[in-house]
């Protein structure tokens, strides 16, 4: 089994990279190939919206842009799981994901539909008071649903339940991991 864990936040020793940490434990520990793609370290560009809003996505489910997405996406359509964590921003995704969820969604939803049923699991990770956690992984449960991913689990990662919280998220990756071994 091979799951990719995309992750981002600015920050490489944070909540979020403990976190992503914590979860790629578990996959492990129960014998899946587990990859992270930091999105922060690569070269994703926004989506500009070509050819009156709906360009080559919808046309052939291929982006215009020449950057990392491409190669992105391929490892997840290659992936029997897909594992999101995100710093919150603002109650929401961080800039970065954001820009790669709204490129992925558009050849997904609208041609492709590789990732349909791909099973998913969702962490969203807030410093500060917590408060936009639950909020932000409605947005991430959003864009999932539009895309056709079979959701599994969302876990709030706060600073005040980081304690818990990582041990919690190496136990859920483990049971992701044969989440991932069952039949649809």
């Amino acid at each position: 089994m091979k799951a990719v864990v995309l992750w981002s936040s600015p920050n490489t020793d944070g909540l979020t990279a403990a976190a992503k940490d914590s979860v790629l434990e578990g996959l492990r520990a129960e014998g899946v190939q587990a990859e992270d793609v930091h999105l922060n370290a690569l070269t994703l560009q926004h989506c500009i919206a070509c050819g009156n809003g709906f360009g080559t996505c919808r046309s052939d489910g291929t982006c215009v842009q020449q950057d990392d997405f491409a190669a992105v996406y391929e490892k997840l359509v290659k992936a029997d799981g897909i594992v999101l964590v995100t710093a919150v921003y603002w109650h929401d995704v961080t800039e970065c994901m954001k820009a790669f969820l709204d490129r992925l969604r558009r050849c997904e939803a609208n041609h492709n539909h590789y990732l349909k049923d791909k099973k998913t699991l969702l962490a969203a990770c807030a410093g500060g008071s917590g408060n936009g956690a639950v909020e932000c992984l409605g947005h991430m449960e959003n864009y999932a649903q539009h895309m056709g991913l079979k959701l599994c689990d969302r876990l709030p990662v706060i600073r005040f339940n980081r304690g818990y919280m990582l041990p919690a998220l190496k136990a859920a990756g483990a049971a992701f991991a044969r989440r991932l071994g069952e039949e649809a």
